[in-house]
């Protein structure tokens, strides 16, 4: 079965847009800001108690991103003047709603990531999935003023018709497929869409929950993912998208590294610090 989904484009034979004020590379930092259902299995450090009611090994891990972890990361990035872009499962709102006023008084872009992360678009009928997803995208626009322009399926998850019902419903731009450092428009059935560079490597979830690898390790391969991208930037400016998790990457022995990366990207003077709303705009600008 042919992919349905987009077609194959190699990056070498696209037009080169440039970014604003000839920026070499375009970076931006997806903060999930995620609601896990209670007795229900999830991510889990501990996969031997995942089963279990209460599981207070697994809950309390994942539970420390909101009450604690978050918190941290919001401190650094106004330290370092990044603004984050918000993947937001619509249940903080009322779960966690100091965390929304806080990106409500930062002026955050808000990403919607369906309502929790124990709920998945996978198998939902199209009208279903789609009266789901214009929920999602009702309450996040009723808590911050903004109707979030993009979408971020659950742990990646999505139907075989997630993105025609996004762009039916006037989302501008996807990040569950992470196969390209530009922009791109899908295939859908009417209307557009694009998908933004959000990789599936540079997570925390895959360094630390899945692969077991250290904080050192997370930042020099964020390092070296932009030294090779900005370096390509000087003939065809690249897209990086880093996603990261209040209870992983907000624990205190990891968030340094992660400033440490923020820092080096910062020495460099033609880095466009963007969150998912511009860069988005910038390519439907450039088209």
């Amino acid at each position: 079965m042919a992919n349905p989904f987009y077609s194959y484009s190699p990056i070498v034979e696209r037009p080169v847009r440039p970014l604003p004020e000839g920026k070499r590379i375009a970076v931006w930092f997806g903060l999930n800001v995620e609601h896990y259902e209670y007795g229900r299995p999830a991510l889990s450090m501990a996969p031997f108690t995942a089963g279990l009611t209460p599981d207070p090994l697994n809950f309390g891990w994942r539970e420390y991103g909101p009450r604690v972890g978050i918190w941290r990361m919001i401190e650094m990035f106004d330290e370092l003047g990044v603004q984050p872009t918000a993947i937001l499962n619509s249940d903080v709102i009322h779960e966690h709603p100091a965390i929304v006023a806080a990106g409500v008084e930062r002026d955050w872009a808000w990403v919607g990531h369906g309502r929790n992360n124990s709920t998945w678009q996978v198998g939902m009928e199209p009208a279903d999935e789609k009266a789901y997803i214009e929920d999602v995208a009702d309450l996040i626009e009723e808590a911050t003023g903004k109707r979030p322009a993009g979408w971020l399926g659950p742990s990646l998850t999505a139907s075989p018709e997630t993105n025609n019902l996004l762009a039916e419903l006037g989302f501008g731009y996807c990040l569950d497929w992470g196969v390209d450092d530009e922009p791109f428009p899908f295939d859908v059935a009417s209307g557009s869409l694009l998908s933004l560079p959000y990789s599936t490597e540079l997570n925390d979830i895959p360094f630390y929950a899945l692969q077991g690898q250290a904080g050192a390790d997370f930042k020099q391969a964020l390092i070296d993912q932009f030294d090779q991208l900005h370096a390509e930037g000087a003939t065809r400016p690249r897209v990086m998208g880093v996603g990261l998790h209040p209870f992983l990457s907000g624990q205190p022995y990891r968030l340094r590294y992660v400033r440490e990366a923020i820092e080096h990207m910062a020495a460099h003077d033609d880095v466009w610090f963007a969150d998912a709303d511009e860069i988005a705009a910038w390519y439907g600008a450039e088209r």
